[in-house]
């Protein structure tokens, strides 16, 4: 039986410079949650929920338009860059 972790795809800025990009651990965190563990798929890439929520929201946006939707999305974006490059400084600190 095949899992989600057989079909990754690799990191091309790990494998050919040797640094993580700021989006590594993404895919494993949502194999995480697929398996149930939120607190590792937290602390594996912190931005996971707060992205599940961006996309979310714009999807639901797609099919139902909110008045202020463009500010929600601009927030939730914004949320979402400071968490994800926030904690990719932190990993090399």
């Amino acid at each position: 039986m095949s899992s989600f972790e057989d079909y990754m795809l690799p990191c091309l800025n790990k494998k050919l410079l040797g640094i993580e990009c700021p989006g590594c651990g993404m895919q494993r965190s949502v194999s995480l949650i697929f398996q149930g563990d939120l607190t590792a798929a937290f602390k594996m890439y912190p931005a996971i929920f707060t992205l599940i929520l961006l996309f979310g929201f714009v999807l639901i946006n797609h099919f139902k338009n909110f008045k202020f939707a463009n500010r929600i999305i601009i927030s939730l974006a914004i949320i979402n860059i400071v968490i994800i490059m926030g904690s990719y400084i932190l990993k090399f600190l």
